[in-house]
């Protein structure tokens, strides 16, 4: 891939053999950012386990002390109180079978997070092929599946963040914007990986965390020191 100049001179402040501390990479991340805008910044996690074995799976959801500095949109499955209930709590959409309804004929995707209570899941079942593919499908694991509808909008209003496996056993998740400092960036980093150590399964063999990168949205990637990451 071709690369501009400001992409090329920023790379050059990165020492590619080296795996850096985590303050030291999360300080270079951001002076090697180049968009005019605030980008967001992400880590990339890879995982010593097999994504194809059932009992392997790494999956969950955490609450960063910071948010993501991302505004979520909010879907809601939900009827009777608990309609209210999401309402009162500040969902940006809710619904139920007129919704689905929505996503199936007119390919509705104007929100970041589905929540649903249980009872509701039958109905959003029929799209799950639609939600799937994207990230949306309420899943419990995740507490976007629950009865207690106001506590997760309230925790995903607040920055909480899904983190999974994909097919090459690696988790990408935002840890939030350049314009956070370090202190902020560093200390989201850390509660998202305790959570995701925490997470290990008992399947896992050998070493755990073998790679972690931190990027901008538009910057080169720095490599940050697993073996210096509590297990």
């Amino acid at each position: 891939m071709k690369r501009g100049k400001k992409y090329l001179e920023k790379e050059k402040l990165i020492n590619k053999t080296m795996l850096y501390d985590l303050d030291d990479a999360v300080d270079l991340v951001q002076k090697t950012a180049l968009a005019k805008f605030d980008e967001t910044v992400e880590a990339h996690i890879r995982l010593g386990v097999d994504s194809r074995h059932a009992d392997q799976q790494v999956r969950g959801a955490v609450v960063l002390p910071h948010g993501t500095g991302k505004v979520r949109r909010v879907l809601v499955f939900a009827k009777g109180d608990k309609a209210a209930e999401a309402e009162a709590a500040g969902a940006d959409f809710v619904g139920a079978e007129e919704l689905v309804a929505k996503i199936q004929n007119e390919g509705w995707f104007d929100y970041d997070v589905v929540v649903a209570t249980p009872d509701m899941m039958g109905v959003v079942g029929r799209i799950g092929r639609l939600l799937g593919p994207k990230g949306l499908m309420p899943n419990p694991k995740s507490g976007t599946v629950t009865p207690d509808v106001s506590r997760a909008i309230s925790e995903i209003k607040a920055g909480k963040v899904e983190y999974r496996l994909d097919k090459t056993n690696i988790i990408h998740v935002p840890i939030g914007k350049v314009s956070f400092g370090s202190a902020k960036l560093s200390e989201n980093f850390q509660t998202l990986i305790s959570a995701i150590i925490k997470a290990k399964p008992s399947a896992a063999k050998g070493t755990y965390l073998r790679s972690i990168t931190l990027v901008t949205t538009m910057g080169p990637a720095v490599k940050a020191n697993p073996a210096k990451m509590s297990e």
